[in-house]
């Protein structure tokens, strides 16, 4: 299985801008999607960004334009360099990836512990 850490999160006046990295320790199957989320006070967990198996990449119609995720596989690393932030931006931010699992024999989802972006304004 695999463990995920964050980093990167912290606070910043609106319009600037954060890099998250998502360090992946452990084997992540490279057939599955990636992924980043966030969850704002008070809301629902909402998808920010996935990162295809092939490497393409979408992104929800809130940040598309802002913001950009990849995937260094040498260092097995997710990024989101998140550009021109907005107070609407403030959440804790996850990265997801599947691995496999002996315990089920198949790759299932895991997800890091977050980090907190704060957006003033």
């Amino acid at each position: 299985q695999v463990q995920l850490v964050e980093s990167g999160g912290g606070s910043v006046q609106a319009g600037g801008s954060l890099k998250l990295s998502c360090a992946a320790s452990g084997y992540i199957c490279s057939s599955r999607e990636m992924g980043w989320y966030r969850r704002a006070p008070g809301k629902e967990r909402e998808l920010v960004s996935i990162i295809s198996s092939d490497g393409t990449t979408s992104y929800s119609d809130s940040v598309k334009g802002r913001i950009t995720a990849s995937h260094d596989k040498a260092k097995n690393t997710l990024y989101l360099q998140m550009n021109s932030l907005q107070t609407e931006d403030t959440a804790v931010y996850y990265c997801t990836a599947d691995s496999w699992t002996a315990r089920v024999r198949r790759c299932i989802t895991y997800w890091g512990q977050g980090t907190q972006v704060t957006v003033s304004s």
